[in-house]
């Protein structure tokens, strides 16, 4: 089946042929780390992964904002188109006519987060025009087509995070969905060995119910003090933790940035992802994560990982080996862990020495441009 002038463009692309300036366009609802936009595991994924393939093939990063903008970020063109539309007011699902313009020379779009507007009508155009069209869900979800018409196949590819996110999404035997992974920075996100360990336990990510974060301060040891990274998106939750820590050495930090966050991961005992599908609320969730961002961030710093058994996961953090995977809502079997990692630092520091060697195997952003880049060429 031909593609169309879009197919023909991406060809030209992958082979260092093309000369009319088309792009592979990642089309993100939000911007990482922009003024008044997102810090979250979505926006930095889409960030990561264009910057890293501005390096092969030329790429734009497009969002929207309150503002239209361009900037170039080493190799990569940002591209942040003025919102007109927030779909039933939705700051999450924006809208601008300049996507289709976008969509219509490109030689590729990546879509990331499948479930908004812009995603299933910039792949329902693309379909159109014949330009490919692939996307990446990273569980985020609001109004769009498929609350009222089928929407896979209008996208030519789906991209998974991990295992488990092709699963619940019923597409693990589908020809047309493959794994790509994440990654991580190695250059960035990297040990020190003239930082001295403290005996702090480090949690990194946001501050809400699914997250698990009450079921970790319970299960801190006294021996042991515990950093809470994140914003906080929950008040009543994060009220609720505060009650928890009484008699106990946790502190929390909500404003953090990059450069401050590495200096966690260097310093720490360990790191600790202890999300739930049923929270303390009562509240049920199908994917409370995707992938576990921040267990590869830490790992990649040479700390020993615990997470619970939910979720990708179990597929991040081999058990016994680069730290423990748990029962989640178990705050006993956490504990038991955390004072073992306490009592074990020869045998911890193993344990992040192998966490940073699995990363460096299968969790790079190189890597995941490769992998992204083989699926590209299947639709040219």
């Amino acid at each position: 089946m031909s593609l169309g002038p879009g197919g023909r463009r991406l060809q030209k692309l992958l082979d260092g042929t093309e000369k009319g300036g088309s792009r592979v366009i990642h089309v993100v609802p939000e911007l990482f780390g922009a003024v008044g936009g997102l810090v979250g595991g979505a926006e930095r994924y889409a960030y990561e992964l264009a910057r890293h393939m501005a390096e092969r093939v030329p790429t734009t990063l497009l969002s929207f904002g309150p503002e239209g903008h361009v900037e170039t970020v080493g190799g990569l063109e940002v591209r942040r188109l003025r919102t007109q539309w927030n779909v039933q007011g939705q700051r999450a699902n924006p809208l601008a006519l300049g996507l289709f313009r976008a969509c219509h020379s490109a030689a590729l779009v990546h879509f990331h987060q499948q479930f908004v507007l812009a995603s299933s009508l910039g792949a329902l155009y693309c379909r159109l025009i014949g330009t490919p069209a692939v996307v990446t869900n990273h569980g985020g979800g609001a109004l769009d087509l498929s609350q009222y018409m089928p929407t896979k196949r209008i996208f030519r590819r789906h991209l998974h995070v991990s295992e488990y996110s092709r699963a619940t999404m019923r597409q693990e035997h589908a020809w047309w969905s493959q794994v790509i992974w994440g990654g991580v920075d190695l250059m960035k996100f990297a040990g020190d060995a003239f930082v001295t360990r403290r005996r702090a336990v480090l949690y990194v990510g946001r501050i809400l119910p699914h997250k698990g974060v009450n079921y970790l301060i319970e299960a801190l040891p006294p021996e042991l003090e515990l950093d809470i990274v994140g914003p906080a998106h929950d008040e009543r939750y994060l009220a609720d933790l505060r009650a928890l820590v009484k008699g106990k050495t946790v502190r929390f930090h909500h404003d953090v940035d990059d450069k401050a966050l590495v200096a966690f991961y260097r310093q720490a005992l360990c790191i600790v992802l202890p999300s739930v599908y049923r929270t303390v609320y009562g509240d049920e969730l199908i994917t409370p994560e995707l992938l576990g961002q921040t267990l590869l961030e830490g790992m990649a710093c040479g700390l020993p990982a615990i997470c619970t058994a939910v979720g990708p996961m179990p597929e991040v953090v081999s058990d016994g080996v680069t730290g423990f995977v748990v029962p989640p809502n178990d705050a006993s079997a956490l504990r038991a862990k955390l004072a073992w990692l306490g009592e074990h630092p020869s045998e911890a520091a193993e344990m992040g020495r192998k966490g940073r060697q699995r990363v460096e195997e299968r969790f790079t952003w190189p890597q995941v441009v490769g992998r992204c880049l083989e699926v590209y060429r299947t639709l040219t």
